[in-house]
């Protein structure tokens, strides 16, 4: 049920890869918070459980799709931009790989913040909107057999770099955020595929995998962080911050 009183009431927000995972989350935090919300994903089947279960609006789109932004922003002018999900990458090392399955994350996540960020600010969303990238660690750290997926999150956060450089430069007031979780999320599709394949890759049980891992942030942290970005700029300076489970932190 959405509060009376809360910190988006009345927002317009837009999420993408919002079927499943952190970005199921993010819909559901926002329509917690009063948000009017449209959910976006690929597969009208996966949406059909957030518009009966929280009152959101839907759209069945492959956001990668060119003309994609138009459609979305035809719709709807959003306060808030959250650009989540993607492919889920192969998971396996470079000499099992295709170039396709290389590649196949830049053709998703980078082109899909590619494509809502240029139009954002084209066209441009209204002074004071935020654009929420979600990117991974592996962006920052590295994931040596998921193919291209590090490098194409990697560039994720230098698209809210550029764009934020972009957006002051036009004097668009227009905020670009990229948010990093730190580690991965066994909760999610993306985060057990993972698991798994990093557990079977190393030749150990997927709980020593992810004890391992250590302290880890949650689907519900990263939500929580986007609604943070939303409604108050952030202490410190930068477009990119990670989101771990000691809190937010300006990406170094």
């Amino acid at each position: 049920m959405s509060s009376e009183n809360g910190l988006l009431q009345g927002k317009r927000v837009v999420v993408l890869g919002a079927s499943r995972g952190v970005g199921r989350e993010i819909v559901r935090r926002a329509a917690d918070e009063g948000a009017h919300v449209l959910a976006v994903a690929r597969q009208a089947r996966g949406l059909s459980y957030l518009a009966k279960e929280m009152r959101v609006d839907t759209l069945a789109l492959d956001a990668a799709s060119e003309a994609a932004p138009q459609e979305v922003f035809a719709r709807t002018r959003p306060d808030l931009l959250v650009i989540c999900g993607g492919a889920i990458p192969p998971v396996r090392p470079i000499p099992e790989l295709t170039w396709a399955e290389f590649g196949v994350n830049w053709e998703v996540d980078t082109k899909m913040a590619f494509l809502f960020c240029r139009e954002a600010l084209n066209l441009p969303l209204a002074p004071g909107s935020v654009v929420v990238i979600i990117s991974s660690g592996a962006g920052l750290g590295g994931s040596p057999i998921s193919g291209g997926y590090a490098g194409a999150k990697r560039m994720q956060m230098f698209i809210a770099q550029y764009c934020q450089a972009e957006s002051d430069r036009r004097e668009l007031g227009i905020r670009f955020v990229a948010l990093v979780p730190s580690r991965v999320m066994p909760e999610t599709e993306l985060g057990q595929a993972a698991v798994t394949g990093y557990a079977r890759y190393l030749g150990i049980p997927q709980q020593k995998f992810l004890e391992n891992m250590g302290a880890r942030q949650s689907p519900a942290d990263v939500a929580e962080a986007v609604l943070e970005a939303a409604v108050k700029p952030p202490a410190q300076a930068g477009a990119i911050f990670t989101v771990s489970a000691n809190g937010v932190a300006a990406a170094s």
